[in-house]
């Protein structure tokens, strides 16, 4: 008599996403920021939208443009919005999106990658768009200072742009934008849950056992620093976004367009300028949020008497 089979498939869990994990989240940014990362992000912005610039001239250059407050241009208030709101539209939409991919059948790799693509896209038109492109502007239009003329303020430029352009002005590169976010946090979330299991398997750890502080920041800056193959789709965005003089510059720019004026001027070198400082970039965000992960649980777990999740 044939024995009787019976599915034990275990359905995957889906995790809560509670208060707890959206303060957690929204500190680590605005602390990863404040600190490093938007200095970090004006030398990368720098080298895109002036391709003849090496890493040096923009340090020196970004100085000169206001000192130590020059490596700080665009923090307050579009970093600040984009560091607390980005955060939470991420865990909530790649959190879900993976989920339903596990609930199809999709392994570690593929609902990684899934939920990072919809995820970035999500962030990406939510509150990414304008804030990278006032970033983008407070960065690249604050050399007319040099020339003697006081600059106006970043609500009156703000103000400006949207008069004469509307919502597609504030939120002009969001295309590029979206895709980076796609490309950028598929492929690092991806990434990073492959070198999480590859870890495992040196370690000896079976599928489920938790990594240690070192191994979760080891994987994840594997994932992260790989993830800057798309360099160019961000050159892309700057070059869209950028209030730098260039009469030669296409009017109207499209991906597609800034794309063949990038590599017709710079050729391909130039589509991958600035990405030594994105991947430091990328170290520093994992060092805040895998490496101080675990430290700051513990406080928002006394704050809110929630004991968050993280996402790795």
């Amino acid at each position: 008599m044939a024995a009787k089979t019976t599915n034990n498939a275990k359905m995957p869990e889906k995790k809560p996403v509670s208060f707890s994990n959206l303060l957690l989240g929204a500190g680590l940014n605005m602390f990863e920021v404040t600190t490093l990362g938007q200095p970090l992000e004006v030398v990368k912005t720098h080298m895109a939208a002036n391709r003849g610039d090496n890493i040096v001239s923009a340090v020196k250059n970004t100085w000169g443009r206001g000192g130590v407050f020059g490596f700080y241009q665009g923090l307050i208030p579009w970093a600040w919005i984009e560091a607390s709101t980005k955060g939470a539209v991420l865990l909530f939409v790649s959190s879900e999106a993976e989920y339903h991919a596990r609930t199809f059948g999709a392994g570690n790799f593929t609902a990684g990658i899934t939920g990072g693509v919809i995820g970035g896209v999500a962030q990406a038109y939510a509150t990414m768009g304008f804030c990278t492109c006032m970033k983008t502007v407070e960065i690249t239009r604050h050399k007319q200072a040099a020339t003697g003329v006081k600059p106006p303020s970043t609500f009156a430029v703000f103000g400006d742009i949207y008069r004469r352009e509307g919502i597609a002005g504030i939120n002009k590169g969001v295309n590029a934008v979206a895709i980076r976010q796609m490309t950028n946090w598929g492929s690092r979330f991806g990434l990073s849950r492959l070198a999480e299991q590859g870890i495992r398997d040196v370690t000896g750890k079976k599928e489920g056992d938790k990594l240690n502080a070192y191994e979760k920041i080891l994987a994840s800056a594997l994932g992260g620093g790989l993830s800057a193959w798309n360099q160019p789709i961000e050159v892309i965005r700057v070059e869209m976004q950028s209030k730098k003089e260039d009469p030669n510059r296409p009017k109207n720019l499209t991906v597609s367009k800034a794309a063949k004026y990038i590599y017709s001027n710079n050729g391909l070198k130039g589509l991958y300028r600035g990405v030594t400082p994105r991947i430091g970039l990328g170290v520093w965000q994992t060092v805040c949020m895998v490496g101080l992960g675990d430290m700051a649980k513990e406080a928002v777990a006394k704050l809110t008497g929630e004991v968050p999740t993280g996402k790795h």
